[in-house]
């Protein structure tokens, strides 16, 4: 299973009636340990190395995992020992120190930005900010950039 906090939570009563029939089960992400199911924690750390959003990064994880499987056993302790060792070598916190941004601030940089280098997706327009040192969130700069560039 792959899970975010949030259908985890939704999910309760669900994971811990699994977690008493004593088949096994493998969970990515999730709230919190629960006994009768292997848990991977979600580690923010490997985005950098598995690529893509935080979103989709327990998806990301649950395939890397797959790589790491011993003799197709998902849930043996040889798989689980391998991905704990290529993941605690992999991983690495990221800290970003960017400078928050004004609404408008966001709509003059796309505006900027989309002049200079026309056809220039949004995702690359936010990977521009960022690499700048400027934050933005990534929701909040969709609805600025379909606002300013007119897209419904």
């Amino acid at each position: 299973m792959v899970l975010s906090e949030v259908y985890a939570k939704a999910m309760e009563a669900e994971l811990l009636a699994l977690a008493e029939v004593g088949s096994e089960a493998l969970l990515f992400g999730g709230v919190e340990e629960i006994a009768g199911i292997q848990r991977v924690p979600a580690d923010a750390g490997l985005r950098r190395t598995l690529g893509g959003t935080l979103t989709s990064l327990n998806v990301r994880m649950a395939a890397s995992w797959l790589q790491h499987c011993q003799d197709n056993q998902l849930t043996s302790s040889a798989t689980s020992d391998s991905w704990k060792t290529w993941a605690a070598g992999e991983s690495r916190p990221e800290q970003h120190n960017r400078q928050p941004m004004t609404d408008d601030e966001v709509v003059a940089f796309i505006r900027q930005q989309a002049a200079s280098q026309p056809g220039i997706s949004r995702t690359r327009l936010l990977r521009l900010l960022r690499d700048g040192g400027r934050a933005c969130e990534q929701s909040r700069f969709a609805n600025l950039y379909l606002k300013t560039m007119g897209e419904p």
